[in-house]
């Protein structure tokens, strides 16, 4: 046994250090974006339970934007990974031109629909009347980013794709120290600014989306690498192009939207049993998506460097490296579950709620540690190896089945009809995590998920 994990830890230096390359600079930057999730729920958790509830509640607006954008941009991706592997440039930047201009259209419906009435949005997470009215003001300034935010995913995923991890790393860094500086200004209305509490934390988040935006853009233009492409070669998309990309782009897409929607199902049935049970899953998603970080950087790291092979013409590879990156995932998985179990407790003392609230948090944050190899390993299949090895529609039918037809029933089920505590709830929904594993592990040993899409 030990002799073949030293073994393979000998003969696979070269494959550890081409994961880590391109996943820690990506861990970074999830673990930045979390952490300023993290900070924004610190601070304006500091004026109370209501404001945590109203900006947690907004906030699943701009998780339904996000997903859909990035379901656009994890399509796109695996197609520039596999063109990138046969060096065709110039595919590449018509990708990246269909990405901006699907990202740009969704960002503007969901702008219209948010301003059209904001209040309406909030009031079908939650009926307080408090949360209503400062998550209403909240998402009416916020929706002013979402724009600039489209625009920073696309070429994220982008340079992601060719490689290039350290840009968006940067500017995740800036935009981190923008909103924490700002949040602390307009919150707290410190250097003469006006304390504006929720709405304050609204115009930190716009200041630091714009400047996001300036330096991403900055930093691909000042490179002149392949995706400083000019406006021609971006719109330089026919009818053919558009159909072969959006056939493989929709079960990505229709994957990610259905995921958000129950997820949003998920915060709704949280949100109906009260701003206490509300208040407790927002800091329980808060801290759990600070350990998902990993998963995130060891997906996408399975789907680049799977998507690069196979473009490559090495199939055997790409299998090689799905089996390697499981085994490593394993061994990772099961110490950031032990980690998240010994340090619930500290993380619990940086919140200022009531011993109720504590109480729900620290149970669902124990059950995430438990099964946390699962959830780990089931995301790292469905999100990195079988959407990057261009197996799209048995990622969506994986997930979207069940999350829809094991997740939500079992929640509303928890919830409505047999009236369980928050915490029990939330633990219902985590056996579609161990279906969604079960089912992504036959998916791999079949070895029928190959698929080069360019």
């Amino acid at each position: 046994m030990f002799k073949s994990q030293k073994l393979f830890l000998r003969v696979d230096r070269n494959f550890f250090k081409k994961v880590l390359i391109i996943a820690i600079p990506i861990m970074l930057q999830n673990f930045i974006t979390s952490s300023l999730n993290m900070i924004d729920t610190i601070m304006v958790g500091k004026l109370g339970e209501v404001e945590i509830a109203a900006v947690g509640i907004a906030n699943q607006y701009f998780f339904l934007f996000s997903m859909i954008l990035i379901g656009l941009c994890a399509g796109c991706s695996v197609f520039i990974s596999q063109y990138w592997g046969k060096r065709d440039y110039v595919n590449i930047k018509r990708i990246l031109g269909l990405g901006l201009v699907s990202a740009l259209v969704v960002s503007i419906v969901f702008m219209i629909l948010g301003y059209i009435n904001p209040d309406k949005i909030i009031s079908i997470f939650n009926k307080d009347s408090q949360v209503i009215d400062l998550g209403g003001k909240y998402l009416f300034i916020v929706l002013f980013s979402y724009i600039f935010t489209a625009i920073i995913i696309v070429y994220s995923y982008s340079l992601r794709s060719i490689g290039n991890t350290i840009a968006p790393l940067i500017v995740n860094i800036v935009a981190l120290l923008c909103n924490v500086f700002f949040n602390y200004v307009f919150i707290f209305g410190k250097f003469g600014a006006p304390a504006l509490g929720v709405e304050g934390a609204a115009i930190a988040t716009l200041i630091s989306r714009v400047v996001e935006k300036i330096i991403i853009l900055f930093l691909v233009y000042k490179g002149k690498g392949v995706l400083a492409a000019k406006f021609s070669e971006l719109i330089d998309i026919n009818i053919s192009f558009f159909k072969k990309a959006y056939k493989f782009i929709l079960p990505v897409l229709l994957n990610d939207i259905l995921w958000a929607t129950a997820s949003l199902i998920y915060s709704v049935v949280y949100g109906r049993m009260g701003t206490k049970a509300t208040a407790a899953v927002s800091i329980c998603n808060t801290v759990s998506n600070m350990f998902m970080v990993v998963t995130f950087g060891m997906a996408s790291a399975a789907s680049i460097m799977i998507g690069k092979s196979i473009g490559e013409g090495k199939e055997e590879q790409a299998i090689d490296y799905s089996k390697k990156i499981m085994m490593l995932s394993f061994f990772v998985s099961i110490i950031l579950g032990l980690t998240l179990a010994l340090t619930t407790p500290f993380i619990l003392d940086l919140f200022n709620v009531s011993a109720e609230v504590r109480s729900s948090t620290s149970i669902m944050l124990y059950t995430i540690s438990t099964i946390f190899v699962v959830r780990f390993m089931g995301m790292l299949i469905i999100v990195g190896i079988l959407r990057g090895a261009g197996d799209a529609r048995s990622a969506l039918l994986i997930e979207g089945s069940t999350m829809w037809f094991i997740g939500v029933p079992l929640t509303i089920l928890g919830a409505f009809v047999f009236k369980f505590p928050v915490h029990t709830v939330y633990a219902l929904a985590i056996f579609e995590e161990v279906a969604k594993f079960i089912l992504g592990l036959r998916r791999l040993k079949s070895r029928k998920w190959i698929n080069n899409i360019t």
